[in-house]
């Protein structure tokens, strides 16, 4: 009797899944604690608050009310106070801040430039200095008994202290003063690490062709620069648009609600005022839909083709 013989086939098929589903397994395996986690964490949280959103009231007498929670927004003298308040924030601080960064990342590259590695050091410690830390320290600077008054006043450049903490204008200043002396040093370290990836041989060439350091930054660095620009702007614009601990901390929103942005106005809703969670929620949600929409158009004005 002749035994039949084995279809080759099949067995190439069986030995070649082993392999794949050998090596899909062990994938799973590692992340599917991460995914779970961030699925549990983030996801979860982010779609019970846009249920809650829709609704209002606290605790189990939450009642569903529709848009009303969104319509509402238009109608909040508070929160286009707070919108306006978070906006001169974005327009001022966020452009100073990156461009003070990329001046100083421009300088610590420069390779005859002693002593880098401390001036980096000295540049980046603000950002990881304890916020509400800083943020106190920053009370007592500005402070009508303050070392700044103290020192203009003895100067001679003022005739009487500045209320920094108390009127709306230098309340303002004071914040964006503060948040910019603590983020410049985190956005000068992308900088830096992209400056460092540029090939050296470019400026070379330029300088080869008579480029001045004003055309060689315009005309190379810049360009070169573009994604990272691109990068910290819609960070720093995501990070602007939450900011909350500076101004809880140093002026709490005043005087008045001039110095308020929407996240501490969020927190109000919820543990200050009557607790609203519903519309807090709305409120929250108004900063995803402005983070979005200020991200499209900084990567429509970057001319970013993968967007």
């Amino acid at each position: 009797m002749i035994p039949a013989k084995a279809n080759p086939g099949v067995q190439i098929q069986k030995t070649s899944r082993n392999p794949r589903l050998k090596s899909t397994v062990i994938g799973w395996s590692f992340v599917i604690v991460a995914a779970v986690m961030i699925c549990l964490f983030y996801f979860y949280p982010m779609i019970q608050a846009l249920i809650l959103s829709f609704q209002s009231g606290t605790g189990a007498n939450l009642s569903f009310v529709g848009l009303d929670n969104y319509a509402r927004l238009f109608k909040d003298p508070t929160f286009i106070a707070t919108v306006k308040n978070t906006m001169i924030y974005l327009a001022i601080q966020v452009p100073v801040m990156l461009l003070l960064a990329m001046f100083l990342s421009v300088l610590l590259n420069d390779k005859m430039l002693k002593f880098k590695g401390a001036f980096r050091t000295a540049i980046f410690l603000p950002a990881v200095t304890s916020l509400v830390a800083y943020a106190v320290i920053f009370k007592y600077l500005f402070g009508q008994d303050g070392i700044i008054n103290i020192m203009l006043v003895k100067t001679s450049l003022i005739e009487a202290p500045i209320q920094f903490l108390t009127d709306p204008f230098w309340a303002k200043v004071t914040i964006i003063i503060a948040i910019t002396w603590r983020w410049t040093g985190y956005n000068m370290i992308f900088f830096l690490s992209a400056l460092q990836n540029i090939d050296q041989s470019i400026y070379e060439a330029a300088k080869i062709d008579g480029a001045n350091a004003f055309q060689t930054f315009f005309k190379i660095t810049v360009p070169m620069l573009k994604p990272i620009i691109l990068f910290t702007s819609i960070t720093s614009t995501i990070g602007t648009l939450q900011l909350f601990d500076e101004v809880m901390n140093i002026t709490k929103g005043g005087p008045g609600n001039s110095t308020m942005t929407i996240s501490q106005y969020i927190y109000n809703l919820s543990f200050k005022y009557t607790p609203d969670f519903g519309y807090a929620a709305t409120v929250s949600y108004a900063i995803v839909i402005m983070i979005v929409i200020l991200a499209i158009i900084q990567f429509k004005v970057a001319g970013d083709k993968n967007d």
